[in-house]
């Protein structure tokens, strides 16, 4: 399951807006929040924005696979 507050977290952390990740992993804006809500990114997703914001595979674990 996401973690999607700290994922918000890293997300202002580096700077990075929904519109400047979405941008950067080539999907639309509203496709994002609509995933962000629902806890529904793939695993290419994750690895992607994991790139993005240049997160640990550690913080990755975190995020994308909270339990």
């Amino acid at each position: 399951m996401l973690h999607v507050n700290k994922l918000k977290g890293k997300m202002t952390e580096k700077g990075f807006t929904v519109a400047t990740i979405s941008e950067k992993i080539g999907m639309d804006s509203s496709t994002f929040y609509r995933k962000l809500s629902k806890n529904k990114f793939s695993l290419e997703e994750a690895e992607s924005i994991s790139r993005v914001l240049e997160l640990s595979h550690e913080e990755a674990i975190e995020i994308f696979f909270a339990a």
